[in-house]
């Protein structure tokens, strides 16, 4: 399972990816780098958000998942004597 803190993480190294893509579409078609700016600043904000909600509800959502080998469990071993 992942952690909150793991999701956040993925979802913001995405984000600066698309944000990348996204100013540089709307630089190209706007010619406006200011405008561009704001954009990419929205999208940056909305789709990191929805990016960590999707990530955990698709944790709370069995389909695909195989159950983990029963040799697999976490146990602690006592110290040697």
């Amino acid at each position: 399972m992942e952690s909150h803190t793991r999701s956040f993480a993925k979802a913001l190294s995405w984000r600066v990816t698309g944000t990348l893509d996204t100013m540089i579409i709307s630089l190209v078609i706007t010619g406006s780098f200011k405008l561009a700016a704001a954009i990419g600043f929205t999208e940056v904000v909305t789709k990191s958000v929805l990016y960590y909600l999707h990530e955990r509800a698709w944790l709370r959502i069995p389909y695909g998942r195989k159950a983990a080998p029963a040799n697999a469990e976490t146990r602690q071993e006592e110290p040697a004597a």
